[in-house]
Formats: structure tokens, C-alpha cells, sequence
């Protein structure tokens, strides 16, 4: 879990591991190396969900074409898990909230089953009742071995996921001390 001030650059730190922006350095996913795949194939197994997820079809379900038939009942599971259902596929993009498609966009990565996953402030534009609901995906997905780096600048919501935490501060990663809450707070 990475936090820090507005504009600190984590955005631009999880843009640049998918290799979105021009960056240096060296990141791997196991053993390998993004340098050594094609940029789109490095992107299959690492997926990013930016704070505002990009729409380029007016239909949900566009969106979704690249989803094969194995995977089908998997979204629908993650539909449902993220508090919709099939219906949604059939909207307009134009009537979602910005909640509804900050969770159709992590379902969209999520159907494409990447072994690791970006998350930049995935629960921002959510009520606490779907917060929760998001959160139990992300835990599924670590629990599946999915890797994951979430930006949050929700302290209790850091406690509740986080195994490992940082701040983004003058452009270095510093870890943090995680203070676990506990059952009786």
C-alpha cells in the first residue's frame, strides 16, 4: 500500500511499473523482466486501474469484448462481488456514476486475470457499504497470489488491507510502520 500527499507522484510511479510513461529502472514480476516482453504483453500480466478509469465504446459491455468464454462465469462472479449485475453490460457508459465505474474498471482488469495489479485509489468514489465490497475483491485476489500495489489515502482502510506500507515522499519510497487495528477499537 503505497500513500502521500497530493501530488507526490504515485500515479506516476504505478503508470510508469506498467510502463505507460517514460521511465529507468529495472521491474520484474517474478522472474521476469518488463524490458525483456512486448509492453502490451507485460500489460496482460500486470493490470492497472488509474482513479479515473478510461471509457472508449459507448456500451459497458464493449468494454468487456476481450473477455473470452472461459472467463465468462468469473465475471459474472466479479460483477456480483462488486455489487452489480449482468444488466450493467447492457448500459450506456454516459449513465454510470464515477463509483459505479471505478468498480467496472477493476472488474474489467480483473477478468483478464493478471498476476499483478495496480490500483490507484480504487475505493475513492465509494460509500462505505461498496468500499467493503471492493475490498473483499482485492482480497480475493491476494489470497489467489495476485500482487498487488493499491495508493490509498485512507488510513483505516491501509490497517484493513495493507501487509506491507510506504509513503511517497520527495520522490523515495520510505516504509511505514504498520499499526494493526485492533478487534475490540
Amino acid at each position: 500500500m503505497i500513500s502521500g500527499a497530493s501530488g507526490a507522484g504515485k500515479s506516476i510511479f504505478l503508470r510508469a511499473i506498467v510502463d505507460l510513461d517514460e521511465n529507468e529502472g529495472e521491474v520484474f514480476l517474478g522472474d521476469i523482466e518488463r524490458n525483456q516482453i512486448p509492453a502490451h504483453q507485460w500489460r496482460t500480466l500486470v493490470g492497472f486501474v488509474p482513479a479515473q478509469t478510461g471509457w472508449w465504446a459507448d456500451r459497458v459491455g464493449d468494454h468487456f469484448e476481450q473477455t473470452s468464454l472461459a472467463q465468462a462465469s468469473s465475471l459474472d462472479e466479479l460483477l456480483t462481488g462488486a455489487g452489480m449485475g449482468k444488466e450493467v453490460l447492457d448500459w450506456q457508459v454516459s449513465r454510470l456514476s464515477s463509483g459505479e465505474m471505478q468498480r467496472l474498471g477493476l472488474v474489467r482488469a480483473l477478468a483478464l486475470e493478471p498476476k499483478a495489479l495496480l490500483l490507484d485509489e480504487p475505493t475513492s468514489a465509494l460509500d462505505a457499504k461498496t468500499t467493503k465490497l471492493v475490498e473483499l475483491l482485492i482480497k480475493q485476489q491476494l489470497s489467489n497470489g495476485v500482487a498487488i500495489i493499491m495508493i490509498s489515502h485512507d488510513d483505516v482502510q491501509v490497517k484493513r488491507l495493507a501487509n506491507r506500507a510506504y509513503i511517497l515522499e520527495n520522490g523515495e519510497l520510505k516504509k511505514q510502520k504498520l499499526a494493526r487495528k485492533r478487534k475490540n477499537d
